[in-house]
Parts: C-alpha cells; structure tokens; sequence
C-alpha cells in the first residue's frame, strides 16, 4: 500500500472535519491501527485544525458582560434595601450563590457566544476545503488526461517512424486540394492506423469514415473518432488505395463519393 499516497488523498482531512463516508472512516480507522504514519497524520491534522481555532478565538462582545453585571448589580442593591434586618441571620451562603449564579451566566453567554463563531468558523472551512478538495480531483483528473494524451502521441511517433509500417499519402480530391490525411499500414498485422493532418471540422451530424478499396470495391475501414495523434482504425488485410468520406455520424455502408476529401494510392 502506497501510505504516502493514501494520506495526501484527502480522506483524512475528510474524516477529521466530519465529512466521510461511513465506508471511508471505518477504512481510515483500521489503517490507522495497522499504520503509525497514518494515525500520526490524523493527529498532526486535528492538532493543527484546534491550534487555528485557539489563534482565531475572539471574546465575548464587552457590552454583554456589561449588561450582565449591571442588570445584576441593579437586582443586588434592591435586595440589600428591602432585606437589611434579615442578612445578619441570613447564612453567607445565600448570597454566594447568587454571585456563583451570576458567573455562571456570564460563562454560558461567553460559552454560546464563542460556539456560534466556531461553529460559524468550521462550516466556512469545511467549505473552503470542499472546494479545495473538488479542484484538486479536477486537476488530478485534468493530469491524467495530459499524461494519457501525451503517451497516445509519443506511441503514434514510434509508429510513424517504424519502418515496418507501410505510409500511405491522401492528398485532397478535386476541389479539396488543401485537405490532407495519412494512413499507417502495419506490414506485419495488417492494422491500419490514420492521421488526419488537415481536414474540416466535422458538422456535430457528421463523422470522417476511413475506406480501403480492395479488388476494386470499397471496404469500410471504420469511423474517425476523436483521438490524440493515430487513430486506430479496422484490420485490413488488403487494400490498393485508401480515401476518407464525410458521412453522417456512426458511418455508412456504402461511401459518398461526392463528399470523399482525400484518397491515396498504395505504394
């Protein structure tokens, strides 16, 4: 298991934060047992998530203390008149609780006050790490295509420079001159291979279907999909000339000779 990999995931930071799968934390719960490294990142992670909360941390408002104490003071002198002969045999204890009442309600106020600013605090960072998250599988997702496509053309590269691949010329047809498309014929497997170096951009209805004409009729060699350098096309075991037409999307079973845009010789 690649644990490096694995902890730069993501899933972590998901399972810290409160936002994975069942499946995932419960996955995420056993490794961690087996591996050091892993329970060791979850516990960087909370450490540096309670250490961002301690350094953002803001006090109550001063006005509510204020409010408190004052509407309090207020309740304590009305006591103190109306309740003068009877605080000598009152027991001290009475008006310790009250002042234990009235820190404690100051605490609660302070308490729920600093709740409502973390709560508000993890609901924009979860949100924040959601979008992180999100990019971050975009651009993985966007390096996987790069890399698939770059390997398509260093492969089409050693292909054309094969010389166990037969290369066959389509220049454009009459009225066409300025189109232009090659095949590569495998000399040994019979697999045919097309770059089409300069051809129009296909209405959405339309597709390029590749033809081998064998013993003078014409065999489908399939349709041009979208593709990074060749396009794999069908096995053809024979052919005297090739030549691509515009037909309608998913291909035909006959070609239009009227739409065909190039064709070249074998040989």
């Amino acid at each position: 298991m690649n644990i490096k990999a694995y902890i730069e995931s993501g899933v972590i930071e998901s399972y810290v934060l409160g936002m994975a799968e069942p499946q995932e934390a419960a996955e995420l719960e056993q490794l961690s047992r087996q591996y050091p490294e892993i329970r060791k990142a979850i516990d960087e992670f909370e450490m540096a998530l309670e250490k961002a909360a301690l350094e953002a941390a803001v006090p109550a408002p001063a006005h509510v203390k204020d409010q408190l104490f004052q509407s309090l003071a207020g309740e304590f002198r009305e006591e103190k008149k109306t309740d003068q002969a009877k605080l000598v045999s009152l027991p001290n204890r009475l008006h310790f609780t009250r002042y234990v009442a009235a820190a404690s309600i100051i605490l609660l106020v302070a308490s729920a006050t600093l709740n409502i600013y973390f709560y508000n605090q993890f609901r924009a960072s979860s949100t924040a790490y959601q979008a992180l998250l999100i990019e971050k599988n975009s651009l993985f997702a966007d390096n996987q295509n790069i890399q698939t496509k770059v390997l398509d053309m260093y492969q089409s590269m050693q292909m054309m420079s094969d010389p166990a691949y037969i290369k066959v010329s389509m220049p454009g047809t009459k009225g066409r001159e300025e189109n232009l498309a090659t095949v590569f014929w495998d000399s040994k497997s019979k697999d045919v291979y097309v770059l089409p170096n300069k051809l129009p951009q296909a209405a959405p209805d339309k597709q390029y279907q590749l033809w081998a004409i064998v013993d003078g009729k014409p065999v489908d060699a399939g349709v041009i999909g979208a593709c990074a350098g060749l396009c794999k096309m069908k096995n053809i075991p024979k052919a005297s000339v090739f030549a691509i037409t515009l037909e309608k999307k998913g291909g035909s079973p006959t070609p239009t000779l009227e739409q065909m845009y190039v064709a070249g010789k074998v040989g």
